[in-house]
């Protein structure tokens, strides 16, 4: 069964800065190509995409609203997929999720989620 695991997430005041990292051994060291994604679900709300990463192109995505402050990473070969997240507001609290995207056959696998607060 593949995993797909969130790791880094906690409780940061406004300002500060977080990251995140997604793990799928089962997934990256095969070397798929595939895209992986950082979305964020606030309390009550939909999961929104935050970011998404092409491996092995290495290319990234943003969503406009964290353009600047967080930068995704993990090029083909590296273990994970991190998602550095800076100058934090209230706004991105929520759950973080990462969804690997598997492009032939479209398949997608999900983590648990992982829960980042920040505070004012």
């Amino acid at each position: 069964q593949v995993q797909v695991v969130e790791s880094g997430g906690g409780s940061v005041q406004s300002g500060g800065s977080l990251k995140l990292s997604c793990a799928a051994p089962e997934l990256f060291y095969k070397n798929y190509n595939m895209v992986v994604y950082w979305y964020r679900q606030a309390r009550g709300n939909q999961r929104d995409l935050v970011a998404g990463i092409h491996r092995p192109g290495g290319s990234t995505n943003y969503v406009e609203r964290v353009k600047g402050r967080f930068t995704i990473s993990g090029r083909n070969g590296q273990p994970t997929v991190d998602l550095q997240m800076n100058n934090l507001t209230t706004d991105d609290t929520g759950v973080y999720y990462c969804k690997v995207h598997r492009i032939a056959g479209g398949v997608d696998y999900w983590g648990k989620g992982i829960v980042v607060n920040v505070s004012s």
